[in-house]
């Protein structure tokens, strides 16, 4: 209680956490609300194109994860640079992170492009599945750069608590994506009736209007105090390139000691729970569509917990990077206090919504009756889940204490997920909620093992001194 009172009557705290957890969710709100929508409109066209689109935005899933892991290790450095007002780091990172992420795409870009069908069947032997797919699939890709521009950017902007810019180019471009989505899925607005691949084209246009704005307006402003192009054209930042080698070895080396943990964690752990799909692909079409669409319904309830996650890192970061230990600790007491009390009222939230959530999908009988159940489990484990999140991606990393949430990710999904799916789904032959629920067991190993580190203070330290 004693901890309770003090987090409410620090006010900068507070308000250092709304200013950032509010942006952000609100671009993941956006960005999960168009989702589902995408999801509603590919649902009227049968449960054979959601469970396609959705097997095929796995390839996509893996890539979003491998940058995800790419953008927080540079958020890493970043947050602790920008509190120690080294903008010429700031700068060094953005483009280190550039490089390793537009390379990456092309790791995804080119079987999406070249083999899509073979990826398809990667996922499912499902002949109109794998169609159906492939033809979203070899549209989409070609957007993977564009996303590694956007979200790197964005990412060390955030670190500098530029927060509101990235919601206004995620509305546009979901603005413009909605509208071509209705336009190309059933031939509206004097646009083809392209089905699925619309959506994928649709998707692609406005990933290329979202960069290219990003990159004017990030680029077009000039420096000053609290200006978005600040650690980009500051004339400092001229004077040190100038004088040195930019990219030096000191620090590309502190770089990928950093980063490298945190890419190698998202990758592993992503292409774990893409062997979930392999199973889910396997368990029929009923399964994949509700567990698809569990999934999406799970990304919107969950935009306000990411939030206050990525305000933790960037607030904790900060914090870390200006030598101020003792308030990294307190704060860090306080977002695991919220975030749990928060997550309890969520969860009964969507525990008793569950069958108002259903009135938004065209669905079977039976996908209606797995998604309610799945949800449910959903529920259960929403506290485990958001706790996680806060202590390995926004706690250990912050202080650099990213082997650590490494091993504690990648163990909690080979361990025990996998297994758990292959045995429910493929030799027990269980429902997908049950199986479902078995995977999410590996959140509690999570949990007490994350907490034991967490109590360790291994990651209350500076690590860009």
């Amino acid at each position: 209680m004693n901890q309770i009172k003090r987090m409410l009557r620090d006010t900068s705290f507070l308000k250092k956490t709304l200013a950032i957890t509010i942006p952000v969710a609100l671009q993941n709100l956006l960005n999960n609300v168009f989702n589902l929508i995408d999801t509603l409109m590919i649902g009227q066209l049968g449960e054979t194109s959601v469970a396609a689109v959705g097997l095929a935005n796995k390839v996509f899933f893996v890539f979003s994860l491998l940058l995800f892991g790419i953008c927080s290790g540079s958020s890493i450095l970043a947050a602790q640079y920008y509190g120690r007002r080294e903008m010429i780091n700031m700068k060094r990172v953005l483009r280190v992170s550039l490089t390793i992420g537009i390379s990456a795409s092309f790791l995804f870009v080119i079987p999406g492009l070249f083999f899509p069908e073979l990826v398809m069947r990667i996922f499912t032997p499902q002949k109109e599945t794998v169609v159906i797919g492939a033809s979203y699939l070899v549209i989409i890709a070609a957007s993977y750069p564009l996303t590694a521009i956007t979200n790197t950017y964005l990412a060390v902007l955030r670190s500098m608590h530029f927060v509101r810019l990235p919601v206004i180019i995620t509305m546009i471009s979901i603005g413009l994506n909605v509208v071509l989505n209705y336009g190309f899925i059933y031939g509206n607005l004097g646009l083809p009736e392209l089905g699925v691949a619309g959506s994928a084209l649709a998707t692609l246009i406005a990933r290329v209007v979202e960069s290219t704005f990003l990159l004017i307006v990030v680029h077009s402003r000039r420096a000053g105090d609290g200006r978005v192009g600040d650690f980009i054209h500051s004339k400092y930042n001229k004077m040190q390139e100038g004088g040195v080698a930019f990219l030096n070895k000191p620090f590309l080396q502190k770089f990928f000691l950093t980063a490298s943990p945190v890419i190698a964690n998202e990758f592993m752990w992503g292409l774990g729970v893409t062997m979930y799909s392999l199973v889910y692909g396997r368990m029929g079409d009923a399964a994949t569509a509700a567990i698809t669409i569990t999934n999406t319904v799970e990304q919107v309830v969950l935009v306000f917990f990411f939030g206050i996650c990525n305000a933790a890192a960037v607030v904790l970061g900060n914090e870390l990077g200006a030598d101020q230990l003792e308030e990294a600790q307190e704060h860090a007491k306080n977002y695991m206090i919220l975030v749990f009390v928060l997550t309890i009222v969520g969860a009964v939230i969507t525990f008793l919504g569950r069958d108002y959530i259903l009135l938004l999908f065209s669905v079977s009988d039976q996908v209606a009756e797995y998604i309610r159940l799945s949800l449910a489990v959903f529920a259960l484990y929403m506290p485990f889940r958001m706790l996680n999140c806060l202590i390995i991606v926004a706690i250990l990393r912050s202080g650099g204490d990213t082997k650590a949430a490494l091993l504690l990710d990648v163990t909690g999904v080979w361990l025990i997920g996998i297994p758990m799916a292959v045995v429910g789904g493929l030799v027990l032959h269980l429902p997908i909620y049950i199986v479902y629920a078995m995977i999410l067991i590996e959140e509690v190993y999570k949990l007490v093992l994350g907490y034991i580190r967490y109590r360790q203070k291994k990651w209350l330290r500076n690590i860009v001194a």
